[in-house]
């Protein structure tokens, strides 16, 4: 119970901090002030009770009417209340949720998390972060408004309410039991308590699992919609290949785990609704039930009766706050862990146990990239590429080749940083690489966005980008530059796809540039012509590049054979 209170205070601090948190603060004690209003009007219906009833019991039609009055006036100040405070609590919301989906993206995109906590790279993959930054984010900011606001409430409300009851009920209630005479004073607060109490104890007896089988279920969907998305991005691949049947198994396998789920979930909502269902039912009636005795011995009136009950009603609906909240505070603890555990990981990948994550990799402040004694492994622990000594110049264009699965592709990654498993020094050159790989990374937002990625806030006039698609040989795709959407990228080969990298790689003008197959989905000749258009427009570059078969359209090319034994250069 600590440590998930110390998640949910954490994870509110970090909502409640950052840019704007006095004015948000403000709007919060808004809300509190509306709250605490609340409990007034609540306190009126009570005397509103005994006023009415008390009309009714004597036939006083005048005090009747004008107790009907009163009660369309603080029914339309209730009315009123509550839509002003759930129109500031939307504002407040939105701000909280604001700052921490913020904090959550910051942490995920720094350090290059969102890749480290791969399943398969780390020794605990982060599941879903999508889901839980989109999704925990919000939920978790609208359960702790929600949920805070009303257990501050009842337990303002609950001090007020027990004065009321407490004055209301100066009688005792007495009766005799194994030859004793019994008398229980204000004995209406104390039952208020007791039969509260054991309720509660009862429902979390019959709703613990709930927590858990809330916490799978968003798991699950997350799945489900992550596999259906899947096969959005993928449609060509499932279409060309006639999978739809191995796709839907897929699918239906994913969806399976959610009934699975929700068949135990429903159960067990059902036992505890086999107590709770009933409990909703006369927890408005019990009052009346306990106040008959002082009413049948004369010393209430029907108004008072009615007072009592009333005000009995309150405590008793005010401490019922955790039965009546279960279901939405155990998803809201999912919630919180789910999120917290999303933030922990991100703020510490963590690395695969017994596997060597020691390589120094620095800025040498000259123009060289030089690799020595390194030597990399796979997250499990399997040795693959090692190189003894490696240097490149500027300028200098150099072939990587080495079999299948030998690490080409690693090598490159522990170059760019993002590979930790291995032993051994990289020394960078100052200026900044550029890394193409042969599954170029396109989005939604159009040609142009694609061209300029990952700079996208450089201004390109449209001159420009038209340029380097007839350099590159997308002509054809000149006409869709101001389109924006997905729309302007359907269609595009695979072939077509590597040149608009080639296009990306003309507007950066990188003085080092890293590719890793770039031209696997074009034929000799189209590979031919755009590492000739590299060679004319960036003589000075420095291209290192991993491919099957030797890039001659780059020659000059020094070649380097990469194995587990170490690197040797073959040819300048």
């Amino acid at each position: 119970m600590c440590r998930v209170l110390a998640r949910i205070l954490d994870l509110a601090r970090i909502a409640a901090s950052g840019p704007g948190a006095p004015a948000t603060l403000g709007l919060l004690a808004i809300v509190i002030g509306l709250e605490l209003f609340s409990i007034w009007i609540a306190l009126r219906f009570v005397t509103w009770n005994a006023d009415f009833f008390n009309a009714l019991e004597a036939y006083d039609a005048t005090v009747a009417i004008e107790q009907v009055g009163v009660f369309f006036a603080l029914t339309a100040l209730s009315a009123g209340r509550f839509l002003v405070s759930d129109y500031v609590r939307k504002f407040i919301i939105i701000r909280w949720r604001t700052r921490l989906t913020d904090h959550a993206l910051s942490l995920w995109l720094a350090n290059k998390s969102y890749w480290h906590l791969r399943e398969g790279l780390a020794p605990e993959g982060l599941e879903n972060p999508d889901q839980r930054i989109a999704e925990d984010c919000r939920l978790f900011v609208s359960g702790l408004l929600s949920e805070a606001l009303d257990l501050f409430t009842r337990i303002i409300g609950l001090f007020s309410y027990v004065t009321v009851l407490w004055s209301l009920s100066t009688f005792a209630l007495e009766f005799s039991a194994f030859g004793l005479n019994i008398s229980i004073p204000h004995y209406l607060v104390w039952a208020s308590f007791i039969y509260v109490l054991l309720s509660s104890i009862f429902t979390h007896v019959l709703g613990w699992p709930l927590k858990g089988l809330l916490f799978e279920r968003e798991r699950r969907e997350a799945d489900f919609r992550y596999s259906l998305v899947q096969l959005r991005d993928n449609a060509a691949e499932v279409a060309i290949a006639n999978g739809e049947a191995a796709e839907r198994d897929r699918i239906d396998d994913r969806f399976s785990k959610i009934l699975v789920n929700w068949r135990r979930l429903i159960g067990r909502e059902f036992i505890v609704g086999l107590f709770t269902r009933p409990y909703f039912q006369t927890v408005l009636r019990v009052p009346i039930f306990l106040s008959l005795p002082a009413y049948l011995a004369r010393e209430v009136t029907l108004g008072g009766l009615m007072q009592l009950a009333s005000a009995f009603s309150r405590v008793t609906t005010t401490l019922s706050w955790f039965i009546f909240s279960y279901r939405d505070l155990a998803n809201f603890v999912a919630v919180s862990d789910r999120l917290g555990g999303l933030l922990d990981r991100l703020g510490d990948p963590g690395r695969m146990p017994d596997v060597p994550s020691e390589i120094d990799r620095r800025r040498s402040g000259a123009d060289r990239l030089e690799v020595s004694d390194l030597k990399l492994f796979t997250p499990d622990g399997r040795s693959i590429v090692c190189i003894d000594d490696l240097s490149i110049a500027a300028g200098e264009r150099v072939w990587l080749r080495g079999p299948s699965g030998i690490g080409k592709t690693t090598l490159l990654r522990a170059l760019a940083g993002i590979w930790p498993y291995g032993q051994g020094s990289i020394s960078l050159p100052d200026q900044p690489m550029f890394f193409a790989s042969q599954n170029p990374y396109l989005f939604g937002e159009g040609v142009a966005s694609a061209l300029t990625y990952p700079d996208n806030d450089r201004p390109v006039d449209l001159d420009r980008l038209t340029s380097v698609l007839l350099q590159v040989g997308l002509q054809h795709r000149s006409h869709v530059l101001e389109q924006d959407g997905v729309a302007a990228l359907e269609g595009l080969s695979e072939g077509e796809k590597q040149r608009l990298v080639f296009a990306r790689i003309l507007l950066a003008k990188p003085k080092w540039l890293i590719l890793d197959e770039p031209t696997s989905a074009l034929g000799p000749d189209a590979e031919a012509e755009l590492f000739g258009v590299l060679r004319a427009l960036l003589p000075k570059t420095t291209i290192i590049c991993v491919a099957h078969h030797p890039p001659a359209a780059l020659k000059p090319v020094k070649t380097v054979k990469l194995g587990i034994a170490g690197a040797d250069t073959v040819s300048a």
